[in-house]
């Protein structure tokens, strides 16, 4: 009897040992894991932070749009077939349900602003009216923080895609279910801001 607590001892610290080290390899193993879930997560809610801020300089524009266009009916009503279009593009914007289909609204929009905005050269007199530059500054400034808006976003996905996508890092991507996002694709007429030039007669 002698002789068996130390055996019994060195049997228990041999397996608390053995369970350290296998505690030891799991914290190895797992560590990178949840290095990697986390990284994925923040850079998912950077993803999302960075779509808000399209969607609110968007809504900023469609906001100024309305009092745009009431101002040009003002000087061009026969010009119908552009308010239509606009009011279109507008409610196409309002119910984009994912980045892919915003990005063709906005795109539809920046087109027919474009086309308005061409019609506005045809009438001087609209051109030299207080509101309408106005509400033309206001929409050269929104339309320059939606440039930068969807340049950062893009910039982000490409971050977060190329993270999910590197090994070993896709197989924990796939396990957690992070998917690819999609790129905002602006027309190459929707990457200029539409230019009016205010020196009437010159």
């Amino acid at each position: 009897m002698v002789g068996y607590a130390p055996s019994l001892k060195a049997k228990m610290n041999k397996t608390l040992r053995n369970v350290l080290i296998v505690l030891g390899i799991l914290i190895v193993l797992i560590a990178p894991i949840i290095s990697s879930y986390n990284k994925m997560v923040s850079l998912d809610q950077k993803v999302k932070r960075a779509e808000s801020n399209i969607d609110s300089d968007l809504q900023r524009r469609s906001d100024l749009i309305p009092n745009l266009v009431e101002t040009v009916k003002g000087y061009a009503k026969q010009e119908k077939d552009v308010f239509t279009d606009i009011a279109n593009a507008r409610a196409k914007l309002g119910g984009a349900q994912n980045i892919t289909d915003r990005a063709n609204a906005d795109n539809e929009l920046s087109s027919a602003l474009s086309r308005l905005l061409v019609v506005v050269e045809r009438y001087p007199e609209l051109k030299s009216n207080e509101n309408f530059r106005s509400l033309m500054i206001q929409l050269e400034g929104t339309e320059n923080r939606i440039n930068i808006a969807r340049k950062d976003y893009n910039s982000t996905v490409d971050e977060y895609n190329s993270t999910i996508k590197g090994f070993p890092k896709s197989i924990i991507a796939s396990i957690f279910r992070f998917e690819e996002k999609s790129y905002y694709k602006a027309s190459e007429g929707a990457k200029v801001v539409p230019k009016v030039d205010f020196n009437v007669g010159k």
